[in-house]
């Protein structure tokens, strides 16, 4: 995909959302929160069709996630933050996103309305692509079958993706959510296509990580945040660059066990990072957190992690690092 291709990124709320370039565009619909697998054969229909067409291909996705506004008491692991879904979708090779405003107006608006209103009347979309078990509309009442009869009707075709599935098991988001609770990333990069990552500002922490010989970047992740908390081998990328590591994501028994924090200690890595944006991407899985019985022991086991993670690295090959685009 060539660099200099723009990404629009069009934000508002319902039938008030103005789409600009993005116009008349064949929407991949959908929250597409970690933009795994399943999620990318629905946006190859939508480019398919784009394409046979002579139109731009975008994303119609929804923030915040309908189920953050349906049950706000309820925390949701979100795969992915709206900036690297964003990268990710960009790096898709869509044309842009419109991201909707998902509130109690458009949670109440009925499917015909959604389809009449927004589609056809504000957007003037080319096509659409869907997954085959996406619902619209108040109470979900929209199927992707009364979408593809209402777009014969009005004038667009409709895409349905069936199901996807990796060796029996349904590549879904929540396949990725339940993967990543058990410490299972290898699993998890499967139904993603490339490993899980998360991205964050590195803070200021208690330096004990200077004092053991294993400087780390702190990150603090979302609270919702269900990755299993142990010990991993990772690979970041700081300014551009890759670097491979190891990580801690978890309370710090061995301390003070408080609020989960990732600590990632990068090797081969001289720098100041605070303040800097790094994305991190979990590569394997190495051990659950513990507490030990000194600090000497602390620091053997984690000379011990290091070198398991430089072979789960290099089994793993350099290429293992998610697509992203800068936008």
């Amino acid at each position: 995909m060539p660099a200099s291709k723009p990404f629009h990124v069009a934000r508002g709320a319902g039938p008030a959302i103005d789409p600009g370039p993005l116009a008349g565009a064949v929407v991949a619909i959908g929250n597409f929160d970690g933009v795994h697998r399943g999620h990318r054969a629905v946006i190859e229909a939508a480019r398919a069709r784009a394409s046979a067409l002579g139109r731009k291909a975008a994303a119609l996705t929804f923030a915040p996630h309908p189920r953050r506004f349906f049950r706000p008491q309820e925390p949701l692991f979100q795969l992915s933050s709206e900036r690297d879904k964003l990268r990710l979708l960009a790096a898709a090779g869509l044309d842009g996103a419109i991201v909707m405003t998902f509130d109690a107006a458009l949670a109440g608006t009925a499917a015909d309305g959604f389809i009449e209103q927004i589609l056809v009347g504000r957007l003037g979309i080319g096509g659409a692509a869907i997954g085959f078990d996406f619902h619209f509309g108040k109470d979900r009442r929209g199927s992707p079958d009364y979408l593809a009869e209402q777009g014969a009707k009005l004038g667009f075709a409709v895409d349905i993706v069936p199901p996807l599935e990796d060796e029996g098991r349904p590549v879904s988001s929540g396949a990725v959510r339940q993967a990543l609770a058990a410490g299972k990333v290898v699993e998890a990069a499967e139904l993603l296509g490339a490993p899980w990552f998360t991205s964050g500002k590195v803070i200021h922490g208690d330096k004990r990580g200077r004092t053991l010989g294993f400087p780390t970047a702190n990150i603090r992740l979302d609270p919702s945040c269900g990755l299993k908390h142990g010990i991993y081998a990772v690979r970041a990328r700081v300014s551009g660059a890759l670097h491979d590591g190891v990580a801690s994501f978890g309370v710090r028994p061995m301390f003070d066990d408080g609020a989960p924090l990732l600590e990632v200690f990068l090797f081969d890595f001289e720098g100041e990072l605070y303040g800097q944006a790094i994305d991190v991407a979990f590569i394997g899985w190495l051990r659950h957190e513990q507490k030990f019985s000194s600090l000497e022991a602390l620091k053997r086991h984690m000379l011990a992690d290091c070198a398991q993670a430089r072979d789960a690295l290099k089994r793993a090959g350099k290429a293992a690092f998610p697509v992203l685009r800068e936008i």
